[in-house]
């Protein structure tokens, strides 16, 4: 047995106040009771060693053998990890020589832990001290902290995740990271309290620095010399601005450079390289695109995995599973310092080209596929891939001589208004294009076509005309056999139809599915003929069923789940227009119930539209006027009007006047705001309970898709007002994983928000 130990360990004093990880260090002493080895991991300032130093002293009075902490930073040779442990446990002398013979000896029977901090550049060596210690002695307990793991039988891993970044502003208790800020700010200015004024700025350093601790420190140093307005205002530039840290601090904790330099220099050189490659894609990315983007000249397509894989085991990615696939990511600090890189190294245009090549050509193949079996995995898609779109469409708008592109890729998101992130949005990037060039050319054309559809759907008539005629020029110049004069067909009829003239909507709608079908084009005929549906059912034209039933069986044919609803609804349209109320409410019903209310709010307001009118003429006049309410405000969310779409116009001012003569103004007004109180998820929800009874929504039905045990813990954290990275704090994982669960549970529940899961998880406690 080794000598006797006559001080209970080296830990140091804490010399700053600790500032949150409650969640955190319950997990990790849970795992430390659970198992021998425990290593935090994490990127480098994520705080991995100042939360191993604040376990292991919760932990001393467990271990009466001591609690020991070796400091691994410096060591360069794997031949010294041994020596330096030894040492730090007093060992003789006599074992530097021959340290493992030694240490066993010494440690022997001592129930002890043992705290190995930053072990990422020796880490075979600490891997095999590790393991032959915990073999030789039983009572003997390891915490390590490394950007990489240890990698040894009988391990447990936990990941450090960023500090808690949202919080109640002005309450007893900020989020960790501001408070955080606040605590290292006041200790360089005693007069710096978080007051209305300044805890928004410092909430948004902190979200800005991806909740990074030694980011938020290094930041908080800066007020020394700058206001929070003024140091968010310079962190485009942070590797300059957080370069001033404590003079006693190790270098690599002086700056936040220095403490990325130090996970840059433990990568391989090809794993430097894709670090610098990935950093042009923006909010998370697919094994895919990373073959895409960053293969060649240097880095073989073959071995991308193999360094993707790399750089999560470095703490450099993030990685999660979303659906089918696994998704990556890097913080946006490390992002910067990847595009640092990238930027002279001289690669930068080369890869912002790849990018934006890549996108372009799923953008395309979501058109392509979009009136198929894929619909909705393809909504699901363009929506995770919101940001590379923004920024493929960024940089091919910036370009000189991109023009085309530009409006290829702007164009070719119609079918999928989501990839857009709005309409609104939808027709800027497609303004910017259109403004690049107005030579004639095809994809002019389609971009014209789709900014005038976008503003149809969104109301805005006059700037649909003004479309319509620069199509019906450009067809005069490109020639009838071009698509100009398919798109200004189809488009004018669509006007027509918003503007309530059925005749002329009749006459247009019939042409341009004549054409949609003789050139092929299934999607736009199943599209043709739901406005003609609408446009016939107006003027009581029985050809509305032919047209509804050939809509239907186009989207059957085709497997188009989503446009199978629309499908659904035309027919309840047309049921209802023959009498039909029933028939029209329960068609119209499964066309809301089979809706991906995050993709197609425009469809929910048309449902809620028409379930208002069976409502009413089955004289339930509370529960239409509650309806017509609700779709008043789904109209909105949709970013439309119906002040615009005159097909449902008419309908809608018909039964509003029939509720007000039927109610008197004070129930009238009380249940058409009682139902545009009602959120959209709310809303669907008093749809779908088909009764004759017109009292408030009842509570939401478990889903015919339930939620995984994981999904309702997240579910459960998300209706107490949690944010993603609070979430990742609290179930110990990281944020990106959160961020795929919501996205499952937000697809499965068919809702549109956070505040619609809390709204159903509320409704529906086990």
């Amino acid at each position: 047995m080794g000598g006797h130990v006559q001080e209970a360990g080296t830990l140091p004093a804490e010399t700053t106040r600790f500032i949150g990880r409650r969640r955190e260090l319950s997990e990790a002493r849970a795992l430390l009771s659970r198992g021998r080895l425990v290593t935090l991991t994490g990127p480098g300032g994520i705080g991995k060693t100042r939360m191993a130093l604040r376990l292991a002293a919760d932990v001393r009075r467990s271990f009466p053998g001591g609690v020991w902490l070796v400091e691994l930073a410096a060591l360069e040779d794997g031949d010294q990890v041994a020596r330096t442990v030894a040492a730090r446990l007093r060992v003789g002398r006599e074992a530097l020589s021959d340290p493992l013979p030694r240490l066993v000896e010494h440690i022997a029977d001592q129930r002890m832990l043992l705290v190995l901090d930053n072990c990422e550049r020796v880490l075979d060596a600490c891997a095999e001290l590790v393991t032959a210690l915990l073999a030789a002695n039983p009572e003997l307990l390891v915490l390590a902290t490394s950007r990489q793991a240890l990698t040894v039988s009988g391990e447990h891993v936990f990941p450090v995740p960023p500090m808690v970044l949202s919080g109640p502003v002005l309450s007893a208790e900020h989020s960790e990271a501001v408070a955080l800020f606040a605590d290292r700010a006041a200790a360089i200015r005693p007069d710096y309290t978080l007051t209305s004024q300044n805890a928004a700025v410092a909430e948004e350093i902190c979200r800005q620095l991806d909740g990074v601790p030694l980011a938020i420190e290094l930041a908080a140093a800066r007020m020394r010399v700058l206001s929070a307005p003024q140091i968010l205002s310079r962190l485009d530039d942070r590797f300059r601005l957080l370069g001033a840290g404590p003079r006693t601090a190790p270098p690599r904790q002086r700056a936040l450079r220095a403490a990325i330099d130090w996970s840059h220099d433990l990568c391989t050189h090809q794993e430097q390289l894709l670090w610098a490659r990935l950093s042009v894609l923006s909010g998370g990315f697919d094994l895919e695109a990373a073959e895409e983007i960053c293969s060649g000249d240097g880095i073989d397509r073959q071995d991308v995995l193999d360094l993707v894989t790399g750089l999560v085991d470095k703490s450099v990615l993030t990685c999660e599973e979303q659906g089918t696939r696994m998704r990556y990511g890097l913080l946006d600090t490390l992002r910067q310092y990847g595009r640092e890189r990238l930027a002279a190294s001289g690669e930068e245009p080369t890869l912002r080209q790849r990018h934006q090549d890549h996108y372009r050509r799923m953008a395309a193949q979501a058109e392509a596929e979009w009136f198929g079996p894929d619909q909705m995995a393809w909504f699901t898609r363009l929506r995770i891939e919101h940001a590379n779109l923004q920024a493929a469409l960024t940089f091919t708008l910036g370009e000189p001589g991109q023009a085309q592109a530009a409006m290829g890729l702007a164009a070719s998101l119609w079918s999928h208004p989501l990839g857009y992130g709005s309409f609104h949005e939808g027709r800027q990037w497609l303004g910017r294009a259109l403004a690049l060039d107005d030579e004639p050319s095809p994809l002019r054309t389609k971009a014209l076509f789709v900014d005038g559809l976008v503003a149809v759907l969104q109301g805005d008539l006059r700037a649909a005309r003004t479309r319509i005629e620069e199509c019906q020029a450009m067809a005069a110049v490109l020639g009838e056999q071009r698509e100009p004069a398919r798109g200004a067909v189809h488009l004018e009829g669509l006007v027509a139809l918003f503007q309530a003239d059925f005749p002329r909507a009749i006459a247009l709608l019939d042409e341009a599915f004549t054409r949609h079908q003789a050139a092929g084009d299934a999607g736009s005929a199943a599209v043709t003929a739901c406005m003609l549906t609408s446009a016939c059912v107006s003027v009581d034209d029985p050809e509305a069923t032919v047209h509804a039933e050939r809509f239907l069986a186009l989207c059957e044919e085709h497997g188009a789940a989503w446009s199978r609803t629309h499908a659904l609804w035309a027919l309840g349209l047309d049921h209802h227009r023959r009498g039909r109320y029933q028939r029209a409410g329960t068609l119209v019903r499964q066309a809301l119930r089979d809706k991906p209310l995050s993709y197609d709010q425009c469809g929910v307001a048309q449902c809620l539209e028409v379930l208002g009118w069976c409502a009413a003429a089955a004289g339930l006049q509370e529960r239409a006027a509650t309806l017509l309410g609700a779709a008043d405000a789904a109209w909105q969310v949709a970013g439309s009007t119906l002040t615009g779409l005159g097909h449902l116009q008419l309908g809608h001012q018909k039964f509003e006047a029939r509720l007000r003569k039927e109610l008197d103004a004070a129930a009238f007004d009380a249940s058409t705001q009682g139902g545009r109180a009602l959120t959209l998820e709310q809303a669907v929800a008093y749809a779908l309970h088909d009764s004759a009874s017109s009292g408030p929504p009842p509570p939401a039905q478990e889903a015919s898709a339930p939620l995984t045990r994981r999904e309702r813990e997240v579910a459960d954290l998300v209706a107490e007002g949690m944010t993603n990275k609070q979430i990742a704090a609290r179930l110990v994982i990281s944020r990106r994983t959160v961020e795929g669960h919501v996205d499952r549970i937000l697809t499965k529940m068919g809702f549109t928000s956070r505040a619609q899961v809390a709204a159903w998880t509320v409704a529906n406690q086990p």
